[in-house]
């Protein structure tokens, strides 16, 4: 099994930016993102990193990227390391398989959700008044039910530490303009739908996702960060898929369900993760990658 990288400082390169999961190196014409095993739940960051879980995302993102390109270009640029430029090569045994090179754009500051069932916010917002995120749906609903049509749910992204607000289609107008935001929101329901059954006949519900998007030097949409990967997705079998319940899932809503089973209050510092608990969450990315890409 590979070693678990929690971090990466890179002596010779300019680190400009470090998220919950990733490391991003400025390159000068691109950027170097480099995905570690950490995991954060709740936007706190656990302690103990999940084996493997770099490489999933990073395979799933490609993945995606690669196939949804008829939908809307993308700012991968390459995933194998013997085609990163040679300033990298000290650093390659800890960029194997776990790092990608992008093209920089002018990254926007929203999220694009897509909501297909009603399930996590949205199943608590429609229980308290019949609505998520401010859209009203019909009545008699239940938890994790697939929804008369995808809902776009747009919402702020907030700084590391800080929660993401929604907003309303409208605010997103304003924010971006009505023609960028109708892009956002197109685009978004277009690579949703067409992932979503993709999925469903590889054994997988996408029950949500988010998306982001920058601009090009041209004013093009682009698709950046990552691509429907478990950290960025509600993934629930098919088999045995109940609506009516909570479903099980290949996402790291596992570990959301176990640390809700705590007494913490969802603050720093986050409680020690058993080992089982590692391991399952591990086992989970790894079974969704297997099963939408091979």
């Amino acid at each position: 099994m590979s070693a678990i990288i929690l971090q990466t400082d890179f002596s010779t390169l300019t680190r400009c930016g470090r998220g919950k999961v990733r490391d991003i190196y400025d390159l000068g014409k691109h950027l170097l993102i480099v995905t570690t095993d950490r995991i954060s739940a709740f936007d706190v960051i656990m302690n103990e990193g999940i084996p493997r879980k770099g490489e999933v995302l990073t395979k799933m993102s490609a993945f995606w990227f690669e196939k949804m390109r008829h939908i809307i270009p993308n700012h991968m640029v390459a995933v194998d390391t013997d085609d990163f430029p040679a300033m990298l090569e000290p650093y390659r045994e800890q960029l194997e398989g776990r790092s990608m090179l992008v093209k920089k754009m002018r990254a926007l500051p929203v999220e694009c959700i897509v909501r297909g069932y009603l399930a996590g916010s949205g199943w608590k917002s429609y229980r308290n008044d019949g609505t998520v995120c401010g859209i009203r749906l019909p009545q008699g609903l239940v938890e994790s039910e697939q929804l008369p049509e995808p809902l776009f749910t747009p919402s702020t992204k907030a700084e590391l530490g800080s929660h993401d607000e929604n907003i309303s289609f409208g605010q997103l107008c304003e924010r971006c303009g009505q023609e960028l935001a109708s892009r956002l929101r197109d685009t978004s329901l277009a690579l949703y739908r067409e992932a979503a059954a993709f999925a469903l006949k590889r054994g997988i519900i996408i029950a949500d996702t988010k998306f982001e998007f920058g601009l090009d030097d041209d004013g093009q949409l682009i698709w950046i960060d990552e691509a429907l990967t478990p950290d960025s997705s509600r993934f629930w079998p098919c088999e045995g898929y109940r609506p009516g319940q909570a479903q099980p899932s290949f996402d790291k809503q596992f570990l959301r369900d176990y640390l809700e089973t705590l007494d913490w209050n969802k603050q720093a510092p986050p409680p020690p993760l058993p080992r089982e608990i590692v391991q399952k969450t591990a086992e989970k990315y790894l079974e969704a990658l297997q099963k939408l890409t091979t």
